[in-house]
């Protein structure tokens, strides 16, 4: 028996969804064996016509299928019921799409992964691509595909929005890695030369308009003119479609960062800022807390499911309720103990819980 999962979000410069999928594809084979399912293998495929092949896959996990662009598997898609899983990976127990999009089947279980519904509920910041996500989950769902989601509260609204049986949508809430625990501060250079350790605001995200970083700059410069000796806000990412000016003394691009420099800047920060019109589950904020540093962020559904009582929530699309969380936490405890409680919470999130749960709704017991 075999389960095959969509690992296209392993190529390239991993964002939030390509590492869920990395540490999903790393804990599977233990959370088969938990469930009493160790014979039962895992492999993965990527929709690429090149450079698609994985050289990080842990032992026991393969590689199938074809180079195949994805843009014309998913045009192939919008319109038909091909081509299907088995005729790309060969024969398999559960196809799990793990990034809005998966193969129609004849025999295979589709599972599919709804990160959030913002092609849906903010279709203005999202992308052309993104869009067919619209059609595509729904075309998934007639055919029965069962829905993953990284919250529970990502669960409910998929419920609710698409009319579903509680039945068809389980959450796998995500996970935290170990290392963010012991996360020692440093500013990489050459932002060490522009910002110091506990002295800056930070923000980790692709540079995208749902992320609504326009807002939290201006909220920023309008603390800064009331409040002299504001920290400056440092946003670190890859580049997206939001034209964000890091040229000025209070903001600064850090750009694409490996893991070990994000661990470092993280944890050299004031606090981790997230104001994003949607998530769905919000890990820069999980990780931040692993981390010990405080959070300031949206009060959507999501994030207030992750971080509990340790965020200070503000109105997504209100700039001065931005700017007072900015403010208020600047006065925030962030002694010894307050740190300790920040890490406590984020333990209670494990990346092999997550793995768990996914196996769970493989539906393979």
């Amino acid at each position: 028996m075999r389960i095959v999962l969509d690992a296209t979000p392993l190529l390239g410069r991993r964002t939030g969804v390509g590492r869920y999928a990395h540490h999903l594809v790393r804990e599977l084979p233990a959370a088969l064996v938990r469930a009493g399912l160790g014979d039962v293998e895992t492999a993965v495929s990527t929709w690429t016509a090149r450079g698609g092949r994985l050289t990080d896959l842990p032992a026991g996990v393969r590689q199938v299928g074809p180079r195949v662009p994805a843009r014309v598997l998913r045009e192939a898609w919008l319109r038909w019921d091909h081509p299907r899983a088995e005729a790309l990976v060969g024969r398999c127990a559960v196809f799990h799409g793990t990034n809005f999009v998966s193969p129609p089947s004849r025999h295979a279980r589709e599972v599919l992964t709804v990160h959030d519904l913002t092609y849906e509920l903010h279709r203005e910041t999202v992308s052309a691509d993104s869009l067919a996500y619209r059609s595509l989950v729904r075309r998934a769902l007639r055919r029965g595909a069962h829905v993953v989601t990284p919250s529970r509260a990502v669960a409910e609204a998929v419920r609710d929005f698409y009319d579903l049986d509680a039945e068809r949508v389980t959450p796998t809430p995500l996970g935290v890695e170990p290392a963010w625990f012991d996360a020692t501060p440093r500013v990489p250079e050459p932002l060490a030369g522009q910002v110091g350790v506990d002295d800056f605001y930070l923000f980790v995200g692709s540079l995208d308009p749902r992320k609504n970083l326009a807002r939290l700059v201006e909220a920023h410069a309008a603390l800064r003119r009331s409040r002299p000796g504001t920290p400056p806000l440092v946003l670190a990412g890859p580049a997206g479609r939001s034209a964000v000016d890091g040229s000025g003394s209070d903001v600064h691009l850090a750009g694409w960062l490996d893991d070990d420099q994000l661990r470092g800047l993280v944890a050299a920060s004031r606090a981790l800022v997230l104001p994003s019109l949607d998530e769905g589950f919000g890990l820069p904020a999980l990780e931040a807390l692993a981390a010990g540093r405080p959070v300031v962020a949206s009060s959507i559904d999501a994030v207030r499911e992750v971080v509990g009582p340790h965020g200070l929530l503000h109105a997504a699309q209100d700039v001065t309720a931005i700017a007072g969380a900015l403010e208020e936490v600047l006065g925030a405890p962030d002694d010894d103990a307050a740190r300790a409680a920040r890490r406590a919470h984020a333990r209670g999130w494990t990346w092999a819980a997550c793995a768990d749960a996914t196996v769970g709704a493989y539906g393979l017991g």
